[in-house]
């Protein structure tokens, strides 16, 4: 398939999993019916500690890329940043229109029209139960609660049967806006000819047992922090997207008599747009600028803003080394996280709450003031014993999530032969008789984003880690032209081999061992310039390797008088 992709038309139907299989993020996977291809969401994720330097990380978009001609649409399940982040990516390479609610739509538009891509696209609302035709698929398309308003199950009517995907969602039967997961048109799609030929499911929580709380409890829990702390300025710290729980925590200190300031690009860019659309309804009355708070006593105020994830420059990380412009934390104030750790940026949180609780400041987390967007295994088994599906595979989460989640449907009947766990790059083919898998079938590695996309390769990262690990140690010297000698140096300037102020001597025989090679090499009539280099990298690596056991990277500079 890699010398050329299959675009076969003989009534099959492939599932092309480009992210989200294995990990959290990157959740990007493609319908290929009749010629033309469908994609479904286009998600970044987060960088491990293990990729200095590196911002975001994307699917490999090479098969869109190479098949773009063919890209009939895009739907967008919802506007959470590992489902919609990659857009303003992939439209530099995918000319396509994208299909999603309103809101999410207005929420992926910042960052497509920052990346001056609006022209490459065309932005296409759709309402809860709409079906839409999208090239050779009709598409429908099935409310679901989750953490971000307005998110969406898809159901796609093919040639070999319908196709499901849950996308991201759980059962919440107390919403906060009133919008439940359309457990009976699920149903009624199940009951169809033929019913589910294959359903992909959102694994995030296949782990946990029981039923996921409903997000409403938290405006509980805020309100009841709101009068336990009555004489305390709040400061919460959100997802921006996450704009059920921005208006919970907006209802609770309005209800509480306290003006409410918002901080961070992006939360206040969400909140503007969520106003204009009717999703928040925040009195103007009780709105203040956050150049302002500082005016007010802390009883009177709560900001909410970004950071819940400890990002470097967020407005929480900033607070919590007493660096932001307009709020500094003291003892007055109580600090709420409300939102749950990704997996990787654990220890980003931990430095803020240590930072936080350093300034005196008073920091809740957890279990009590955040709920989950996913479903639990209860609900997980619900969903499979509604849909009854032919196959099933489960999506969206780490190997161990999708191994679990693989038990549940085995757990409610569906046959072990006809559950599939998947992994990036792989293809399923569907077809009238029964479905194959090929596995590693397209390229779906990273695609790393350092400033600009592609400017960071596994080259160079492999580079980065080897100098934080070991660091770097540069040699400087200028030779004779005609003779070769050693006129001046050789200087040694080091990062992260040896302190030189503290290693003197040791320094010091490095450039001994150096000289003595170039001496080595002068008196067997050597004088090209790149010879040179290479004996001074050579020995001083050998020095280095023999006098520390370190082998950090070595750069020889050369220069000719």
């Amino acid at each position: 398939m890699e010398d050329g992709w299959d675009t076969r038309t003989d009534g099959t139907v492939r599932l092309v999993f480009l992210g989200g299989l294995g990990e959290i993020g990157r959740n990007c996977f493609c319908i290929d019916v009749a010629g033309e291809i469908v994609v479904v969401d286009c998600g970044l994720m987060f960088p491990d500690p293990d990729m200095p330097g590196v911002d975001l990380v994307l699917p490999d978009f090479t098969y869109l890329r190479e098949n773009a001609d063919r890209v009939a649409g895009i739907v967008l399940t919802h506007a959470h940043e590992d489902h919609a982040g990659g857009l303003a990516f992939l439209l530099r390479d995918v000319e396509a229109p994208i299909y999603a609610s309103p809101l999410s739509l207005g929420l992926a538009r910042n960052r497509i029209e920052e990346a001056g891509l609006l022209d490459r696209t065309r932005l296409v609302p759709i309402a809860d139960g709409e079906r839409r035709r999208i090239g050779p698929i009709e598409c429908e398309f099935v409310p679901v609660t989750h953490s971000v308003p307005h998110a969406f199950a898809t159901a796609y009517s093919t040639p070999v049967g319908t196709i499901l995907h849950t996308g991201d969602f759980k059962l919440d039967l107390t919403p906060v806006d009133g919008r439940t997961t359309d457990l009976a048109l699920l149903g009624e799609i199940a009951r169809r000819d033929g019913g589910i030929r294959v359903l992909l499911s959102d694994s995030t929580n296949a782990e946990r047992p029981g039923y996921t709380a409903s997000e409403s409890t938290v405006g509980g829990e805020m309100r009841a922090l709101f009068r336990e702390h009555a004489n305390k300025r709040f400061v919460v710290a959100s997802f921006a997207s996450h704009l059920h729980r921005v208006r919970q925590v907006v209802d609770a200190a309005v209800g509480a008599g306290r003006k409410v300031a918002f901080l961070g690009r992006s939360m206040t860019q969400n909140v503007t747009l969520a106003r204009e659309m009717g999703v928040l309804r925040i009195p103007d009355a009780s709105l203040v600028d956050i150049e302002e708070v500082s005016r007010f006593a802390p009883h009177e105020i709560c900001i909410v803003c970004t950071g819940s994830q400890g990002e470097p420059m967020s407005a929480l990380a900033l607070m919590s080394a007493h660096e932001h412009k307009y709020v500094k934390i003291g003892a007055d104030d109580i600090v709420v996280i409300s939102a749950h750790a990704i997996p990787g940026n654990e220890s980003n949180v931990s430095r803020v709450i240590d930072g936080l609780h350093r300034a005196g400041a008073d920091v809740i987390h957890g279990g009590r003031v955040h709920v989950s967007g996913h479903a639990s295994q209860e609900e997980l088994k619900f969903v499979l014993t509604l849909l009854r599906p032919e196959w099933f595979i489960p999506v969206h989460g780490e190997f161990r999530h999708m191994t679990h989640h693989a038990r549940l449907a085995e757990e409610v009947g569906i046959p072990s032969d006809r559950v599939l766990v998947c992994e990036d790059g792989d293809v399923v083919t569907i077809g009238p008789a029964g479905v194959d898998v090929e596995r590693r079938a397209v390229p779906a590695g990273y695609l790393y984003v350092d400033g600009i996309v592609g400017d960071v390769g596994h080259g160079v990262l492999r580079d980065r880690r080897n100098l934080a690990e070991e660091g770097v140690v540069v040699v400087i010297l200028t030779v004779d032209a005609h003779t070769g000698e050693v006129v001046t140096g050789p200087e040694i300037v080091t990062r992260g081999w040896v302190y030189g102020p503290e290693a003197d001597e040791l320094i010091e025989d490095a450039k001994a061992a150096v000289l003595s090679s170039l001496r080595e090499v002068a008196t067997e009539g050597t004088i090209d310039v790149e010879t040179l280099r290479r004996h001074a990298r050579r020995a001083l690596g050998r020095f280095i390797n023999e006098r520390t056991r370190r082998r950090p990277a070595v750069i020889p500079v050369v220069m000719e008088v």
